[in-house]
């Protein structure tokens, strides 16, 4: 028997509608599932309700249904237990959701009998000064500018070496995952997602050096808000905090990676292509 977690999102009918027969589906096989967030009351199964702190290793499966923000939400709840996640694509094509809703029982089934792979994304570790504990991001931690108008200034250093400072609308620290996200449209480098790299690309820069950055996955990076602007700092799209003028964070590589449960389906050239809309010739 497999213990599954699932996460769906609410805001799309047809995630609840399908979730409704996979929950009945997966224990009808003899296995257990559990609900997280505000899956459970969506679909009037609170008996299956699970909190935060009862995430924990002894999950086989965790299941998002939605899009590629279904996915970031689960990676954020399981991936420092080694839980591998799988997306079922309730939204537009994305970069991280595989399996389409009439192939999800079939794709679970061939998960619990072996019939699949795990794709081992990096994710960035950051730690904030002041904070007790680091945080984690699969695509990105954004650094950027709070008042309208102005740019921030944050200085950079590489490995405790002092590269350079940015004026700027923001800096964004990404993964090859998270290449295709934020820091394409702030035209960063499409990086294959199975490669390891840190890539530093700043957002509408005031400075002659406003080129991207491929840097090793074992370097540390410690960015620094300068005078005279404070600034935010998002993680996966999500605002974590404020950043004082002085205040730091340090960003690497985290130890654990995510864990997607991959069937050879969602080839990433094929979805760049789709994407872009590249032609064939």
């Amino acid at each position: 028997m497999s213990r599954v977690a699932a996460f769906i999102n609410t805001n799309r009918p047809e995630a609840v509608d399908l979730a409704n027969g996979l929950v009945e589906w997966i224990e009808s096989s003899g296995h257990s599932c559990s609900l997280i967030g505000n899956s459970a009351s969506a679909i009037n199964r609170e008996d299956l309700a699970i909190s935060d702190n009862e995430i924990d290793d002894s999950i086989d499966l965790a299941v998002a249904l939605g899009g590629d923000g279904s996915i970031l939400y689960m990676v954020r709840e399981v991936s420092d237990y080694g839980v591998p996640v799988m997306g079922i694509n309730l939204g537009r094509l994305g970069y991280l959701t595989e399996i389409e809703p009439n192939l999800a029982q079939v794709r679970m089934q061939e998960f619990f009998e072996g019939q699949h792979t795990i794709e081992e994304r990096m994710r960035l570790e950051i730690l904030i000064d002041g904070e007790p504990k680091p945080l984690r991001a699969l695509n990105e931690a954004v650094i950027e500018k709070i008042d309208t108008g102005r740019t921030v200034r944050l200085g950079l250093d590489i490995n405790g070496d002092f590269f350079t400072s940015y004026a700027t609308d923001g800096l964004i620290v990404a993964t090859p995952t998270g290449s295709t996200a934020y820091s394409l449209s702030a035209r960063g480098p499409i990086v294959d997602p199975m490669h390891r790299a840190l890539l530093l690309t700043p957002v509408a820069p005031h400075s002659l050096f406003d080129r991207a950055v491929v840097l090793s996955p074992d370097d540390e990076l410690r960015i620094e808000v300068l005078p005279d602007c404070n600034a935010s700092i998002a993680l996966d799209g999500l605002i974590v905090t404020q950043l004082e003028i002085g205040q730091s964070l340090i960003c690497t590589t985290a130890d654990k990676p995510a864990r997607l449960v991959s069937f050879g389906g969602n080839n990433f050239h094929r979805v760049l292509k789709e994407k872009f809309g590249l032609s064939d010739r």
